[in-house]
């Protein structure tokens, strides 16, 4: 798939918000008949520019839980220290986020937990691991007055940028 065009940049917009939408709700939101718009998905799903189609949990719903960033820094910087610690964070179900990231330090973490002290125990199991954590920050999540579901991708990357 060499370019995308606007409608293939309405198709992945309008799926980020309607992930259960209907081949025919699909070509009605953007604008296509049924036959081409399937097409078009068919070619955007299979050049990979739609990861997965799932649900969102509201975990409020379940219950109690926290949300923390918490920053990483590695005690050394070869391939092989970034390699271990990728390979003990992927084993953490509860880090659902890790981002390298350039800056004061290494990698920014999203946790979640029960609570203060599950958090500390996934810590601290990370430290016992061997992890190659040299220090690490925590920022308990207070609140979240901005969660988006999707990204811009009409304003990031469509025709009128």
């Amino acid at each position: 798939m060499d370019r995308l065009d606007r409608l293939d940049f309405k198709i992945l917009s309008y799926l980020q918000e309607h992930g259960r939408v209907t081949n025919v709700g699909l070509a009605n939101a953007i604008g296509l008949s049924a036959s081409p718009c399937l097409s078009r998905l068919k070619r955007l799903e299979d050049a990979g520019f739609i990861r997965s189609y799932g649900a969102r949990v509201a975990l409020e719903k379940l219950g109690d839980y926290l949300m923390v960033f918490t920053e990483i820094t590695l005690a050394d910087h070869r391939v092989a220290d970034f390699d271990r610690f990728l390979t003990r964070a992927r084993e953490v179900r509860e880090i659902v986020e890790c981002h390298h990231v350039s800056g004061g330090y290494d990698y920014f973490l999203k946790v979640v937990a029960r609570s203060v002290s599950h958090y500390q125990r996934i810590i601290e199991n990370l430290l016992d691991s061997d992890a190659g954590i040299e220090k690490y920050f925590s920022y308990i999540v207070l609140g979240s007055p901005i969660l988006r579901d999707g990204y811009p991708v009409d304003q990031l990357f469509g025709a009128d940028t």
